[in-house]
């Protein structure tokens, strides 16, 4: 099995404010197909406001960044059997989300 990151950019999903309670609604219902499946690992949105950029001397900016073109808003990792299935899942997402999804493979962890 391999596990896949499903993503979207913040930018992606737009949709009237009203619509929101459904898009909440089938978001949900689609991570409880997936974890009912027993393919769901983890997943969640991303607060777009406070990022911060920490760099390999230790030195901790704040973001975002006005340069910073695409900020994933959220995301779920799957774990699956092919690539196919993930962008099943994907195509599934992208409807309760109003919006496209990413789909990228997740290297193997090396200590599995």
């Amino acid at each position: 099995m391999t596990q896949y990151l499903i993503s979207f950019d913040s930018g992606w999903m737009v949709f009237p404010d009203e619509d929101l309670p459904d898009v909440e609604r089938d978001t949900v219902a689609v991570a409880e197909e997936a974890r009912a499946a027993g393919v769901w690992v983890y997943g969640g949105g991303l607060e777009d406001q406070r990022a911060s950029i920490v760099g390999v001397d230790g030195v901790v900016t704040d973001g975002p960044f006005p340069e910073t073109k695409e900020v994933i808003g959220g995301f779920v990792v799957l774990e699956v059997a092919s690539r196919e299935e993930a962008l099943a899942w994907a195509a599934k997402l992208a409807v309760a989300c109003r919006c496209s999804q990413e789909v990228r493979e997740l290297l193997p962890d090396p200590s599995r």
